[in-house]
């Protein structure tokens, strides 16, 4: 749940004045580290996991459950557990989690590079599952399951012990403040996010239709698509998540906005998407002697060395609120739109499919050629104006109306579905996850896999979806991701692009009026890795602006932080992301740790910036050792989008896939980049109703570049997978170092943000789960294959590659469609209980049913082969969850005569049927447990 300190937090109010302070000095905070350890390098693979347990109450006689708010409890008692057995190697960290009804656990030590220490994975989960069922009362169940599906559907009867709802901290009309976890940060977190943003939390999720559900009745009659959706077609439905505000002007709090995902062009010009994207200038400089601009680093500062933009290249930009007549490039850069005088004009916004056709800046654009014939408009057009211009939108945002039973205009594609509404931060972080942290061998490393891990965030999110129920009702999407979002979504309706009666806000960032497209608990906005230009060389300074022609979604940041950051020696890739992050402000400050905070040595201020932009994935620098025994601790990047699955089995192959596949890329030197809007839009579509088997998604087509020679226009092409495919490949060729700089990284690699060449339009498109995973025609290989041969590539021993190769053909299945998601097991669970009245609602019988049925099913006490194929699952009890210590404390005469009278009822001596009834074989228990 992010940092967590003791101390007393301040109000709202008190923490205003120091809200600027704590901006300023987490940048400080974070140069004084980096400046110390940007050149460490060298660091072995050491990596974690993290899973969230939520523990619930059963009721047998009357079929109910409710959340067990005795996790704090639960928590000091499994850490005090743990010190009593230190001594063992393989043990379990607990910590607090948002919920009073939460517990979060690790491995208490990471797991390092060696394949064996992949085995440990599923051990130490199925440990954790094991300790926990020690210190659960009888009554008490903690499967590994998303979210309590009753939550804010039971009034006061939501808890044990009841408690009443609502509360100065969430002010919510469906949960309690009491059942948020007690730590001074969870209350103070909640309350700040709601008062800086102006009013209540607004979590509005598209609700399932069945045939039953009253909130749909008076709809129009669903199309193809069947009654559960409203796309028809092989579209998927799309929540538009944090985009809420104009509909409920409209519709009222119990309707939510949705659209359908159409093909990649299309949605690429479709205004209607309300996903804010860059728009495309023509730079066109009509004066004497003028060929282009310069690049200022900032408004009115020229930039002498850098290559300018020619006449007739196409730069991808947005314009900038509070400084009209400048834009903002992807690059980090800003160019003036005209004159000082006004009277020459110098950038023209053109159509999205405008592509550059100035040669000299082809290095700017990809060596992957187009296979594919596109649409492209070429400069002479764009110069004679025939070329449209671009829809208008606010703010990014649609402006066609929608009639009020859902249909939409026709030049739209998005339609109002009734919703199901919440109104708490609990909402969101009381859901369950699984997140992996990796530690990287350097500061480049780390970056570089932060942009990878990226783009397979979504993909990953719709792979692992288990979140089709809240608040009692069946939802109509499948992840919990932008219920999180919403859920602490802290902008002011300036920063939301709608009108704002109380701004400015003169203490919060920016007075609280700069336009912010999502919340701070989104998918990342920018790449960070810097690369360098193929060949070598920088004769023009490009080395010293963002090259990745994929951050094509306006980038807001904190000018100050970003000049700050500069003028430090920080590059202009790494310096966006962090000024970007510094768009927030701080919501939990502690008394007496304002200026009392060293920014040497202390990061604090930085931590609390930080650990509250929840990103897909998150890149870390080393912490503080303020302590000379501390462990060292690395650059880090944490990968955060996945769900949490019903058994360790499960959690244990996405972990290991996700260490699996970062070793891949490193040493395959893949190249996964592709436009960051193309992630966002793939967010959207992981959180639709099976995405995993029904959607499709955007993925680059070459993991690797096309051979040299093809022009990539016909049908024939050549890549190095093609040439695997058609066994073409000259394996007697010799290779080369050559291209290897002294820390062994390529010049592939180096060059992939890059992308030298000509435009990335066609480098990817649509697949499928089933083709991402496990390829696609001759060209793309597949994720899959591509793990098995770095394992190959390895050479993992045999006892290591069985159980991985289980893994892995697990999620094979899974992708295909052969296996159901979590998501669609538990939505055709509670549709075809006998309780379920085919009206959206989930019982407490039904809510009942299904809890029991997740936890037998994570302990191994019930096969669910839809779930798992023929994989069994052994059964998990507390036996062997500690080792047995030989004590010699005395016995009672009255329990060694009870041991005894046990073997007087043996038929022989051999007889050890009661024996085991006493006293299970925890020992064998233990051995059988850890075996590999």
């Amino acid at each position: 749940m992010g940092l967590l300190k003791v101390g007393v937090p301040k109000t709202w109010d008190d923490s205003k004045k120091n809200l600027h302070y704590v901006r300023q000095a987490g940048i400080r905070q974070f140069v004084s580290t980096y400046n110390r350890v940007k050149d460490l390098k060298g660091d072995e693979l050491l990596w974690g996991d993290e899973i969230e347990y939520g523990v619930f109450v059963l009721d047998p006689d009357n079929k109910k459950i409710r959340l067990s708010l005795r996790a704090k409890d639960i928590m000091d008692e499994l850490n005090r557990k743990e010190l009593e057995h230190s001594q063992i190697s393989e043990g379990c960290n607990w910590v607090p989690e948002y919920g009073a009804w939460m517990v979060e656990a690790t491995p208490n030590r990471p797991y390092t590079g060696f394949s064996t220490d992949l085995l440990r994975v599923e051990r130490n989960m199925r440990l954790r599952r094991k300790r926990i069922l020690t210190v659960l009362h009888e009554n008490e169940i903690a499967p590994t399951v998303t979210t309590f599906p009753l939550l804010g559907a039971l009034g006061d009867d939501g808890s044990v012990p009841p408690v009443p709802v609502g509360g100065p901290v969430t002010e919510s009309e469906y949960i309690s403040d009491k059942i948020i976890n007690p730590h001074p940060r969870f209350g103070t977190l909640t309350a700040n996010i709601r008062q800086r943003r102006g009013s209540k939390v607004n979590i509005k999720v598209p609700l399932f239709r069945d045939r039953n559900t009253p909130e749909f009745k008076g709809f129009e009659i669903v199309r193809s698509g069947g009654k559960d959706g409203c796309c028809g077609s092989d579209a998927q439905q799309l929540w538009r998540y944090g985009k809420g505000d104009a509909c409920e002007e409209k519709y009222g709090r119990g309707y939510v906005t949705v659209g359908c995902s159409t093909t990649s062009r299309d949605e690429q010009i479709d205004e209607s998407t309300g996903m804010a994207t860059m728009e495309k200038w023509l730079v066109d400089v009509q004066c004497d002697g003028c060929k282009g601009l310069f690049y200022r680093s900032a408004p009115n500062v020229i930039v002498p060395d850098a290559d300018w933009p020619r006449n007739g290249d196409v730069v991808m930009g947005y314009e900038i609120p509070d400084t009209p007549g400048w834009i903002r490039l992807q690059n980090g850069y800003y160019l003036p739109m005209q004159s000082d005088d006004g009277n020459v004009q110098f950038l023209f916004k053109v159509s999205k499919r405008a592509q550059p056709q100035n040669t000299e800046m082809k290095r700017i654009g990809s060596n992957t050629p187009l296979f594919r014939g596109a649409e492209q408009e070429d400069v002479a057009s764009l110069l004679g104006g025939t070329v449209a211009i671009v829809e208008p939108s606010v703010n990014g945002e649609s402006t066609s109306s929608h009639t009020a039973n859902g249909d939409a205009d026709p030049t739209s594609n998005e339609r109002v579905r009734a919703a199901v509404h919440m109104d708490a931060m609990a909402f969101g972080m009381g859901c369950c996850c699984l997140q992996i942290t990796f530690q990287a061998k350097d500061v480049e490393e780390s970056r570089f896999l932060f942009d990878q891990l990226n783009v397979m965030a979504p993909i990953m999110m719709a792979l692992t979806a288990s979140t089709p129920i809240l608040k009692g009702r069946l939802l109509d999407t499948d992840a919990r991701w932008g219920i999180i979002s919403e859920s602490v979504d802290d902008r002011t309706p300036a920063e939301r692009g709608r009108a704002d009666p109380n701004a400015p806000y003169d203490e919060y960032a920016a007075k609280g009026q700069r336009r912010i497209y999502k919340s701070r608990y989104d998918s990342i906005s920018s790449y960070i890795y810097q690369g360098t230009l193929p060949q070598g060389g920088d004769p023009k300074g490009l080395n010293n602006r963002v090259l990745n022609i994929y951050n094509d979604i306006p980038l807001e940041i904190d000018q100050d932080s970003y000049e700050e950051l500069r003028k430090s020696g920080v590059d202009p890739a790494l310096a966006q992301h962090l000024a970007h992050l510094f768009i927030r402000d701080p919501l939990v400050i502690f008394d007496g740790a304002v200026e009392e905070v060293d920014d040497e040595i202390q990061t604090d201020h930085f931590e609390s910036i930080q650990s509250t932009n929840w990103q897909s994935v998150r890149w870390k620098p080393p912490p503080p050792r303020n302590d000379p025994n501390a462990p060292h601790i690395g650059w880090r990047t944490e990968f955060r989008s996945m769900e949490i699955q019903l058994t360790d089995f499960e959690n244990a192959a996405f972990a290991v896939f996700a260490v699996l596949l970062q070793r891949t890329i490193l040493t395959f030197d893949l190249n996964l980049y592709i436009p960051i809007s193309r992630v966002d839009a793939n967010m959207q579509r992981a959180h639709s109703r099976n995405a995993a088997a029904k959607g499709k998604f955007f993925f680059r087509r070459h993991l690797a570049p096309l051979e040299e020679g093809d022009d990539g226009y016909g049908v024939k092409y050549v890549s190095m997978f093609s040439m695997a495919a058609s066994g073409t490949f000259d394996s007697s060729s010799k290779s080369t170092d050559e291209d290897e700089d002294d820390d062994s990284v390529s010049i592939k690699r180096r060059s992939a943000p890059t992308a030298p060449g000509s435009d990335e339009e066609n480098a990817f498109e649509e697949m499928t789960m089933a083709e991402i995973m496990t390829g696609k025609g001759d060209f793309f290989p597949g994720l899959i294959p591509l793990v098995r041969a770095y394992l190959d590539h390895i050479g993992a021993d045999s006892a290591s590659r069985e159980r991985l190769d289980s893994y892995l053909d697990f999620i094979e299945k899974r992708s295909v469609g052969e296996l159901l998601t979590p998501a669609t097991w538990i939505r055709n669970f509670v549709r075809s209980h006998p309780a379920y009245q085919h009206d959206s609602f989930v019982s407490d019988e039904i809510a009942y049913d299904l809890m029991v049925a997740c936890k037998e099913i994570g302990e191994g006490k019930r096969h669910v082969p839809e779930l798992l194929g023929n994989v069994t699952i052994r059964p998990i009890t507390t036996d062997g969850a500690y080792q047995t210590k030989l004590d010699s404390k005395r016995a009672t005469n009255q329990r060694l005569v009870q041991l005894l009278q046990r073997y007087t009822r043996r038929k022989s001596p051999f007889d050890t049927e009661f024996s085991s009834e006493l006293a299970p074989d925890s020992n064998n228990a233990a051995s059988a447990e850890f075996a590999p």
